[in-house]
């Protein structure tokens, strides 16, 4: 290949979607290449003009617009335009000009056609019907439902086997020598052998049973046999086995169905692995259900202290084994509800019963059930009407200082604003909670907003649910009667908007430790958390959980179609991406925050986050539109 279009090649094959393609596909796409060069200012697609190219931006700027002029996107360097028009009878629905010097690979129709054609990838990419956020979402959801480990994961090497002809001895010095605990017993085959191997030699083999150190300590020992006595006298002709591609939960039930500790693992018809319930167990503990488990048998704070690298180990392990961010935040917010909770019983035992009913809450991520590994306290009490501040608070007072200060040893690190239950403003009876409620909703001042967009997140974790159910119910029913008091928590969700000011690329950090860094959180889920909670009191929904808040706003008509499922891919991409660069800095060794940074980020993962933002970024702007600033 000349040397000009292996250049060309090369550099398409570092941006998506070309990045997926073979490399066959990836020279016979360059050799199709048309090269032109723009000068600033100058147009490459005029509006209703024919589209027969794909248009690739080898270098330079260039400006898309909508029909009206208004401005649809900034694309530099890898980025494609034009295919929109090209799966739309070929008319330019949207021109395309050179912000600078510029110079464009032309890719024509029918070698786009092919590419759509010969690679899913590509084809999801530039699929109009099916945005490439939305294609990436789908993706995760696929591997989700292959998310339950499979057994072969659990297999580290080769079963040991031996010929039924020879002896027990013999059988007992391979499990030594391998540091077995079973070893596959392999004999001529039968009419109609179920498993079967074939050795170096060809032969076929049939595997007809397992010999477990049990069997030698029950059926040679514990019998009195000779050592010479020969495996195919002992070993059980019974073989139980398992797929490699069925779950570890299959297998685990397996076992226990027929009372076995030993499970060969078989591709097909041929073992690949003896899997032992030590095997099992050792996955399992790594679980968040096993750690929820462990949580409530703990005896004291000190061991539930002792737990905090569990969390840590669960976190990571749920994030290889391809969870969503809606099962990881589920998962983590139950391990933090359980912390919780086991705290409270042990102050309860240590104090004595509560003179008068209450209820923990927990409140922001938390009650969302959207908590990642970097998270703090936000809680409070609310107390029965009966609560005598002098008779009972120092009970109350002492039962969150002991929950507060042993979330803080569990990893759960104070909350820098005081909303914890150890502060007496949010240790207080239902009734001056309701009170705290209307004031905000009714009289709206900025720090009622603030509090609003902290409180209004709440869910029970331990005591009386009903006293914190009324709220959310007061919540509901109040919130969407108030206009003035959407339109103020509106104004203040505008406030953080998505890192996408900058020409081609992000708004870096610039705030020293983490400079030159973008802050998932604070310029990507919290701002899409806001203006979805805004728009789910508006449609009075009861649910705490963002994915769910969308679920009751799709039920209205207050968004246009197809609007939540954009917020939803944007949601989830948004806070996968967090989730998958926390575990990249406990990888590493480093304290996991919610920065990303520039080397970290992968072109595909770059174009999914730019997509996200300006999810986000649309969203804010119909915010805008709903609750203008004049609204009262």
């Amino acid at each position: 290949m000349e040397a000009e279009l292996l250049e060309i090649g090369q550099h398409l094959g570092r941006f998506a979607p070309f990045d997926t393609l073979s490399e066959e596909l990836l020279d016979e796409v360059a050799s199709h290449v048309e090269v032109s060069y723009f000068k600033a200012d100058s147009m490459i697609l005029e509006l209703d003009a024919m589209q027969t190219d794909l248009c690739y931006i080898r270098s330079g700027a260039v400006e898309v617009t909508r029909r009206n002029g208004e401005l649809y996107n900034l694309l530099g360097e890898g980025d494609i335009f034009g295919h929109f028009s090209l799966m739309r009878h070929n008319k330019v629905r949207f021109p395309a000009r050179a912000m600078e010097d510029t110079l464009i690979y032309f890719i024509s129709e029918p070698m786009f056609q092919k590419l759509c054609d010969e690679s899913d990838s590509f084809s999801d990419f530039v699929e109009v019907e099916r945005p490439r956020l939305e294609s990436t979402f789908e993706g995760q959801r696929r591997d989700n439902d292959m998310m339950a480990t499979r057994v072969r994961k659990l297999v580290n090497r080769y079963p040991v086997m031996i010929e039924a002809n020879a002896t027990v001895q013999q059988a007992a010095q391979q499990l030594t020598e391998f540091q077995a605990s079973a070893v596959l017993v392999l004999d001529e085959p039968g009419d109609q052998p179920r498993y079967s191997i074939k050795d170096s030699e060809g032969k076929v083999w049939q595997i007809i049973g397992i010999l477990t150190d049990t069997d030698f300590r029950k059926r040679v020992v514990g019998e009195g046999l000779s050592p010479s006595t020969l495996v195919k006298e002992v070993v059980r002709r019974r073989l139980i086995a398992v797929q490699s591609d069925e779950s570890v939960q299959e297998a685990m039930l397996c076992m226990l169905r027929n009372n076995i500790h030993h499970l060969p693992v078989m591709h097909r018809r041929a073992p690949v692995g003896i899997v032992h319930l030590s095997d099992i167990i050792r996955h399992e503990t790594q679980s968040s259900l096993y750690l929820v488990n462990s949580i409530f048998d703990q005896p004291s704070a000190e061991c539930l202290a002792r737990m905090a690298p569990d969390v840590q180990a669960a976190f990571v392990r749920m994030v290889q084994d391809g969870a969503d961010s809606q099962m990881i935040g589920k998962a983590l917010s139950t391990i933090g509800r359980s912390f919780t909770r086991r705290l409270l019983e042990l102050a309860e035992e240590e104090l004595g019963p509560p003179p008068v009913p209450y209820c923990f809450m927990a409140l922001g991520s938390m009650a969302r059930n959207e908590q990642s590994i970097v998270t703090d306290q936000d809680n409070a009490l609310v107390l029965s009407d009966r609560f005598d501040p002098a008779a009972h608070d120092e009970y109350f007072l002492e039962l969150a200082r002991r929950v507060s200060d042993g979330l803080a040893t569990c990893g759960y690190s104070y909350c820098k604003g005081d909303i914890m239950a150890t502060n007496p403003l949010w240790r207080q009876p239902l009734a001056v909670w309701k009170k705290y409620f209307h004031d905000w909703i009714e009289q709206p001042s900025p720090e009622g907003l603030l509090r609003s967009s902290i409180f209004f997140d709440l869910d029970a974790v331990y005591g009386d649910n009903s006293l914190v159910e009324e709220l959310q119910d007061l919540v509901a029913e109040v919130a969407p009667q108030h206009k003035r008091f959407l339109s103020a928590m509106a104004r203040n969700a505008l406030g953080r908007t998505p890192p996408l000011g900058f020409f081609r690329t992000f708004v870096m950090e610039k705030d020293g430790k983490h400079n030159n860094s973008i802050n998932l959180k604070r310029r990507g889920t919290a701002p899409m958390v806001d203006l979805i909670r805004i728009h789910a009191m508006a449609c009075g929904s009861r649910a705490q959980n963002t994915f769910e808040r969308l679920d009751d706003i799709d039920r209205t008509q207050l968004l246009a179609p197809g609007v939540s499922d954009k917020l939803r891919y944007a949601m989830e991409f948004l806070s996968m991406s967090r989730i998958r660069h926390q575990v990249i800095d406990l990888e590493h060794e480093q304290v996991p925050d919610n920065n990303i940074e520039p080397e970290n980020v992968s072109r595909s993962e770059r174009h999914h986050l730019k997509d996200a933002f300006q999810a986000l970024s649309n969203a804010q702007k119909f915010l805008k539109f709903r609750y203008p600033l004049s609204q009262r």
